[in-house]
């Protein structure tokens, strides 16, 4: 790892706003542990940021021998406040079946998923309320998301039964752009698979289509220091497989061929070019059946 790199983690990092300390302890309760269809569930109570209790859903094969390898799965926003980690299980109307819970565990993967601030069993206060609430005290909503997910790293290499060599993340839309973030800023994670949001920040101001995202996503002088390509040009050399609809507005196709342009760049400047990865298709805002089959090939080549 080099000290530039080490250097902008740091500098992107502090552009999330006043977090908690990262070496506070945290801690899981087992809420319940049942028997899904091919998997373990257990649904769980994280306790990882001093601030509120986040609810999490953990699975694994129902026959496992010895530490699996682990997906950290991020969910998506679509205006679904409701919804939140029951993606990973019980899925959404973008994805395809089966649920990335049946299909991760019948890999021989584990995964976790937690209710991020706002969504499913965290839900309650509106989002523009939460983001004024927090602005006020120094926050960043997206800062408070990101260092969740961390923390939420550290719950998952704590385990014993997860190969702490093998974690990958994952998401579409907004667990698209939270599985770049969090690749970007913590090395553990060692593949990271977005789908339909990786979104060049000035190609979105060009196209208008900043109201296209939620308030969650804007992070105060970002713009000033970093571009969505140096943010994941921080994931390098890490395998990196990004999908996206030609037709969704999210993500602005000349944004897109920036992003490409300098990933290509910037992995093969450092010997890794087949590791990133940017597959367009003739679509909008949802995962195809020929996504799927790319994510599984994926997964398997590199965790």
């Amino acid at each position: 790892m080099s000290k530039n790199n080490q250097f902008k983690r740091r500098k992107l990092y502090k552009l999330l706003g006043d977090l908690p300390p990262r070496n506070r302890k945290i801690s899981a309760k087992l809420i319940s542990k049942e028997e899904q269809d091919g998997y373990v569930l257990e649904k769980l109570l994280l306790d990882l940021n001093g601030f509120e209790p986040v609810p999490a859903y953990f699975v694994k094969p129902l026959k496992s021998d010895g530490p699996l390898p682990c997906i950290l799965y991020n969910h998506a926003h679509g205006g679904n406040y409701v919804l939140g980690k029951d993606e990973l299980i019980n899925g959404r109307d973008a994805l395809q079946k089966p649920t990335y819970a049946k299909l991760l565990t019948s890999m021989g993967y584990s995964a976790l998923c937690v209710d991020t601030w706002l969504f499913g069993e965290r839900r309650g206060l509106s989002e523009s309320e939460l983001f004024k609430e927090m602005l006020w005290k120094g926050q960043v909503l997206w800062g408070m998301m990101v260092y969740d997910n961390i923390r939420a790293m550290d719950y998952i290499a704590s385990r014993p039964d997860v190969d702490r060599k093998r974690i990958g993340t994952m998401g579409i839309s907004m667990g698209s752009t939270m599985a770049w973030w969090t690749a970007a800023l913590d090395i553990r994670v060692k593949v990271c698979v977005d789908l339909c949001c990786l979104t060049d920040f000035e190609a979105l101001i060009e196209s208008r289509g900043l109201d296209g995202h939620g308030i969650y996503y804007y992070v105060p002088s970002l713009l000033k220091h970093f571009s969505t390509a140096q943010i994941n040009a921080l994931i390098a050399p890490r395998p990196h497989l990004s999908l996206a609809g030609i037709y969704d507005r999210l993500t602005p196709p000349a944004g897109l061929d920036k992003i490409d342009r300098e990933l290509k760049k910037a992995y093969g400047k450092i010997g890794a070019k087949d590791f990133w990865k940017l597959s367009r298709y003739d679509i909008g805002h949802y995962e195809t059946a020929a996504m799927r089959a790319e994510i599984i090939e994926f997964l398997k080549k590199y965790i």
